[in-house]
């Protein structure tokens, strides 16, 4: 068996430190105070640490054994929790959410109640940065186990890490997620839902939330969105009092 820790270590494995990491850094080393909503094993905030930053970073994250992983650093706030049920007000001049976390969230409800929450979190004009996959990429149809990704993980083992899709139900993707041998022996299966919503669904559900889109990008260069972009980058800000 492959353990949550063991998963939670391969997942930064797989996710070395990339452009949008840098995109996400220059906004928290512009910001006093920092939330990393599904901060996951803390790379980010890590690095904000080591690049000087002397304010307010806490990660907030549903999985234990990510942050035990992010726990290495004693002088970040680490709190295990879901979106939705933050209970910070006007506390934060940032909140962020990398890695495409924010289609982790699936349902309107716990869009609508997890929105509200980082709403209230931020102070007035607070920013709100996060991206997902663009849907006009269609980027799960690359999801299958032809496409596995061979990786040595931090214990030295060879593996083939592979996704299968099991439904597209409107803009809701269902898939696993296989971690195997090098010899193709299973040794874990993870299901996951996604949600692949377009930039006009985004935004009627930031401007119910009371937050403006102030930019939007295609890239992680900060280039426009067109229609071959395979990513939504998205600065919003927090209107009202």
């Amino acid at each position: 068996m492959y353990s949550d820790a063991d998963t939670a270590a391969l997942y930064d494995v797989l996710n070395p430190w990339d452009p949008s990491d840098d995109f996400y850094l220059s906004h928290v080393m512009a910001s006093a105070s920092v939330l990393d909503v599904g901060c996951g094993t803390g790379t980010l905030l890590h690095r904000a640490r080591e690049n000087g930053h002397g304010g307010r970073l806490c990660g907030l994250d549903p999985d234990p054994a990510a942050l035990g992983r992010a726990r290495v650093r004693d002088d970040v706030s680490w709190v295990g929790g879901r979106a939705e049920d933050m209970a910070w007000d006007r506390e934060f001049e940032l909140a962020v959410m990398a890695g495409n976390a924010f289609q982790a969230l699936v349902s309107d409800s716990e869009l609508r109640s997890s929105l509200a929450a980082i709403r209230r979190a931020l102070v007035p004009g607070g920013r709100f940065v996060f991206g997902t996959r663009n849907p006009l990429a269609r980027a799960w149809e690359r999801w299958t186990p032809d496409n596995a990704t061979g990786v040595v993980d931090h214990r030295g083992r060879a593996l083939r890490v592979s996704h299968r899709v099991e439904s597209v139900e409107g803009d809701v993707v269902t898939f696993t997620e296989t971690t195997a041998t090098g010899e193709g022996e299973p040794l874990r299966v993870d299901r996951g839902r996604l949600r692949f919503l377009g930039p006009e669904g985004v935004d009627a559900f930031l401007r119910g939330a009371g937050l403006e889109v102030e930019e939007r990008h295609g890239d992680w260069s900060r280039g426009p969105l067109t229609a071959g972009s395979t990513v939504v980058v998205t600065v919003a800000r927090a209107v009202g009092g």
